[in-house]
């Protein structure tokens, strides 16, 4: 997934350029002070993190915490 990085202030004043990239399937992360502080992503990447995440949560055996990290360390990783 292609990834577009933007300031907190760059995002409010075109916010319907940055919904554009989503839509076409780009995720934004947006930083304010230099940090991270939220990603958009398309509905259907929120989707698949959802479902992937079923299996181990229909087991009862997990972690939700460490099993949310792995899994979004997996998918943005392989975005950089």
């Amino acid at each position: 997934m292609i990834s577009t990085t933007v300031t907190a202030t760059e995002m409010q004043n075109n916010f319907g350029k940055y919904l554009d990239l989503v839509i076409e399937g780009q995720e934004v992360i947006v930083t304010k002070n230099g940090r991270e502080v939220g990603r958009l992503i398309p509905k259907s990447a929120a989707v698949s993190y959802l479902t992937d995440s079923l299996p181990e949560i229909s087991k009862g055996d997990y972690d939700l915490d460490e099993v949310k990290s792995e899994r979004l360390r997996e998918k943005y990783e392989a975005a950089d």
